[in-house]
C-alpha cells in the first residue's frame, strides 16, 4: 500500500531579516492552506549582486532557525547554500526532488513575483514540473480564472510588512519588537545588526 506524499510548501528567500509577515504566512498555508509543512529555504548571497545590508548567511540562517521555535511545522533549510551558483529556483526544486523524494513540493510565491513569472529562469518548464501557491501582495491582483491547473491562489491575510522596513526602523533606533520574534529582535539588538 502507497503511502502519500508529504506536501511541503518551499519558501525561499534572503529573510534579511526574517519577520512575523512570513511566519504569519507560513502558518496560514499549514494550518488552512493544505501544507503538511513549509520549509523556509534561505537564499545565499549572489556573490555577482552586492547587497550591503545583506546580513551574512550563517547570521540569516541563525535568526531564521530562532525564529521558528517549536513549532513543528516549520523547518529552516541551507539547501541552497551547496548548490552551484547564481542558484536558480527551478534548479533548487529539481535537486530537492532527487534528495527528498517522499515530498511533493509547492514553490510558494507572492503575486507580486508571479507578474514578473515570464522573467524568471525557464518558466515554462519551471511551470510545467511543479505546483505552485501564490499569496497577495498589495497592488498586484492575480485573476484566480486564468490560473493553470497546477498554480493555487490563496486568500492568505494580507499583511503588508517587508524586510527593508524593517531594516530601516532598526536603522532609525524605532522599537519595531512587534514586527519580529522576541528572540529575533533581541539578538539583533545584542548584535547591532542592521545598524
Amino acid at each position: 500500500m502507497s503511502t502519500s506524499l508529504h506536501k511541503v510548501g518551499i519558501f525561499g528567500g534572503s529573510f534579511n531579516p526574517i519577520h512575523v509577515g512570513h511566519l504569519a504566512l507560513a502558518n496560514y498555508l499549514c494550518e488552512f492552506g493544505g501544507l503538511d509543512s513549509v520549509w523556509f529555504l534561505v537564499t545565499p548571497q549572489n556573490p555577482l549582486k552586492r547587497q550591503d545590508d545583506l546580513l551574512d548567511d550563517c547570521h540569516r540562517l541563525e535568526l531564521a532557525r530562532m525564529a521558528i521555535q517549536d513549532y513543528a511545522k516549520f523547518h529552516v533549510s541551507d539547501f541552497e547554500f551547496s548548490l552551484p551558483r547564481p542558484s536558480y529556483t527551478i534548479h533548487t526544486l529539481q535537486a530537492l526532488k532527487v534528495a527528498y523524494p517522499e515530498n511533493e513540493f509547492h514553490l510558494i510565491m507572492g503575486s507580486d513575483n508571479w507578474k514578473v513569472f515570464n522573467l524568471w529562469h525557464h518558466p515554462q518548464q519551471l511551470l510545467a514540473e511543479n505546483r505552485l501557491i501564490i499569496y497577495p501582495r498589495p497592488g498586484f491582483p492575480v485573476d484566480a480564472c486564468g490560473l493553470p491547473s497546477q498554480v493555487r491562489l490563496v486568500k492568505a491575510p494580507l499583511l503588508d510588512v517587508s524586510s527593508t522596513f524593517i531594516r530601516e526602523g532598526l536603522r532609525l533606533g524605532k522599537d519595531i519588537r512587534f514586527f519580529l520574534p522576541q528572540a529575533v529582535y533581541e539578538r539583533i539588538k545584542q548584535e547591532k545588526w542592521y545598524l
